[in-house]
């Protein structure tokens, strides 16, 4: 959330009502929304040449596959360095192995 000095109140008041988890945190930072907005422009920019999904659970499959890679190019997953190439690549490997 950004820094509305309202947010801290209204979720107090919903922890109290039983309408959120008691030990959620509400996390204020002025420019979170923009760090959303940034990675909303990559996937925009990766879907637009296919020109739309024939579903809605092929479009699910897709996005998940970009958010996965898109964690792991981060360095999100542990123990896989958001640098090392080669264990990125290894871990896809093995994520596709065929069964055997």
């Amino acid at each position: 959330m950004d820094k509305n000095p309202a947010y801290p109140r209204a979720v107090a008041d919903m922890k109290r009502a039983g309408e959120l988890w008691r030990f959620s945190r509400l996390r204020q930072c002025k420019y979170l929304n923009n760090i959303v907005e940034q990675d909303h422009r990559r996937v925009k920019r990766l879907i637009r040449p296919g020109l739309g999904f024939g579903s809605f659970q092929t479009a699910r499959r897709t996005l998940a596959g970009y958010e996965t890679m898109a964690m792991i190019r981060k360095g999100q997953l542990r123990g896989i360095d958001g640098r090392n190439m080669r264990a990125q690549a290894t871990f896809i490997a093995e994520l596709f192995l065929p069964a055997a």
